[in-house]
């Protein structure tokens, strides 16, 4: 069987698991197991692909056509440009948060060498942006589960920036001392409501870790502790930057602004979505 063939069959065979993008999806495992990029596909369509070729392909169809997301078939995403390890340990990046970090970058222009506290860093997608991003700042990436942060470890090795980090398990914002204060807080935490989850994609509810998508009853539980908790530990030019889930901005603002935060903000993501609730201490 070619490579154009294999194609062919591949998006069949995803169409009907029920897989949301059958092409993408078969594309992506064709070059994954050709050694090339989507868009070189093309050029070895007529090309016969071995016996362990074509075992190691049936393989991977079986797992995603049992919805096993296709990130952790081939072991990396892309985010932010930049090549992140991910698994079961921890929540595949998404492309909205990308937002998060862009938004980040440009509140760090005024602080030359600025400490950053990236809450629930998971694969450390976030936090290790920054740090490539902006090479002066020192960034502390928490997060509850050990699994997720030696994987985030890895990825800040991998990626170069492990000297610019530092890795803190601990729940919530028990990751800093008492009085210890940083320039920026960034958070992507959990926030579907809990009975919403079994509702939710097999790719995600089967897949992701509980931990990485339980937001409580109304999916604002971290929403609370960080409006409650977060003032002390921002220095008084700081910011708290956390991305929230579809229709919760109104709700989300509002606890904030309930627990006294002077100003709040609601930002948009590249589909015009509100994503981002930016809060000041002052």
């Amino acid at each position: 069987m070619t490579v154009g063939e294999s194609i062919l069959d591949a998006v069949q065979r995803l169409n009907r698991a029920g897989v949301e993008s059958p092409q993408a999806d078969a594309e992506w495992l064709l070059a994954e197991l050709m050694s090339c990029s989507r868009t070189e596909l093309s050029l070895c369509a007529e090309t016969v692909l071995s016996a362990g070729q074509q075992d190691r392909l049936a393989r991977q169809l079986e797992r995603r056509s049992s919805r096993e997301p296709l990130q952790h078939i081939l072991g990396v995403v892309d985010f932010f440009g930049y090549e992140f390890r991910v698994s079961p340990a921890v929540l595949i990046p998404r492309p909205e948060t990308e937002t998060l970090v862009e938004l980040t970058l440009g509140l760090l222009k005024p602080f030359p060498s600025p400490v950053i506290l990236d809450l629930g860093t998971g694969s450390g997608c976030v936090a290790i942006s920054l740090a490539k991003r902006y090479p002066y700042a020192k960034v502390i990436a928490s997060d509850y589960s050990g699994a997720a942060l030696q994987l985030a470890q890895r990825n800040a090795k991998s990626l170069g920036v492990f000297g610019q980090m530092e890795f803190r398990e601990a729940d919530g914002l028990a990751s800093l001392a008492k009085g210890e204060q940083v320039d920026l807080i960034t958070s992507n935490p959990p926030y579907i409501p809990t009975g919403e989850i079994a509702g939710l994609q097999p790719e995600v509810r089967h897949h992701d870790p509980p931990l990485a998508l339980d937001g409580g009853g109304d999916g604002l539980k971290f929403y609370r502790m960080l409006a409650a908790e977060g003032r002390p530990h921002l220095k008084p030019s700081g910011k708290l930057v956390a991305e929230f889930g579809d229709r919760q901005e109104l709700l989300v603002g509002e606890i904030f602004r309930q627990a006294g935060w002077p100003s709040v903000e609601i930002a948009h993501d590249l589909s015009r979505r509100p994503r981002i609730v930016i809060a000041s201490p002052t």
